[in-house]
């Protein structure tokens, strides 16, 4: 059921790597069910139905987008990471950082604060243990998200939802669709980690709105 979160112990690979020696690749670029909301080409082959419609760039009244973000931090549960522009592949699958430590933010969609849905992405570990956004599931409804900005402002997130979809059905309209406010989306990988594609079946997605 859609913005149902299941809770569960994931089987971290990188666990199973280090006891027996295995040469598990636990996340690997492109892995991310995602969709560009932009693509004219439609839905990655991971994603089931439609895009949705392109999401609002700027707040009405608004002659300028919001300033780049430059890093996040959700102190409740020990997250912290600078930020880089990520993009999208050849299908439309979002891309995450290459380096595991680092947190992205989907440049071709809004910028935090903007009205519509922000979305940052990680990687949730590696065969060398936890990455970026390792904890991400562990986030509690109500914790707070703290973007900074490069005109030094930092904006507050309140987390409303954490949710876990499959890739194969992945909530892209609840994920991507325009909303009438500033939003956040945090994404990574999480469920049981297929090991004949090397990839997590499911996506960890934690939403969250701007704090007035």
């Amino acid at each position: 059921m859609p913005g149902r979160r299941h809770r569960h112990r994931r089987r971290r690979p990188w666990l199973t790597a280090l006891r027996w020696g295995l040469a598990l690749v636990a996340v690997t670029a492109g892995t991310f069910a995602l969709l560009d909301p932009f693509a004219a080409s439609g839905p990655s082959p991971a994603v089931a139905g439609s895009p949705p419609a392109p999401v609002i760039r700027e707040a009405p009244g608004s002659d300028t987008a919001q300033p780049a973000p430059l890093s996040v931090s959700v102190p409740s549960v020990g997250l912290s990471s600078s930020l880089v522009g990520i993009g999208v592949d050849a299908t439309g699958a979002l891309v995450p950082p290459a380096d595991y430590a680092q947190a992205g933010w989907f440049d071709a969609g809004v910028a935090p604060g903007e009205v519509g849905p922000a979305v940052l992405a990680g990687h949730v570990d590696s065969r060398a243990g936890p990455a970026v956004f390792y904890r991400l599931e562990d986030i509690a409804v109500g914790a707070d998200v703290l973007v900074t900005r490069a005109d030094g402002s930092t904006l507050t997130f309140r987390v409303t939802q954490v949710a876990e979809y499959p890739k194969s059905a992945f909530a892209t309209a609840e994920v991507y669709g325009p909303t009438v406010d500033a939003q956040l989306r945090l994404i990574t990988c999480g469920g049981e980690f297929d090991r004949s594609r090397r990839s997590y079946v499911d996506n960890i997605v934690v939403y969250a709105g701007l704090v007035p």
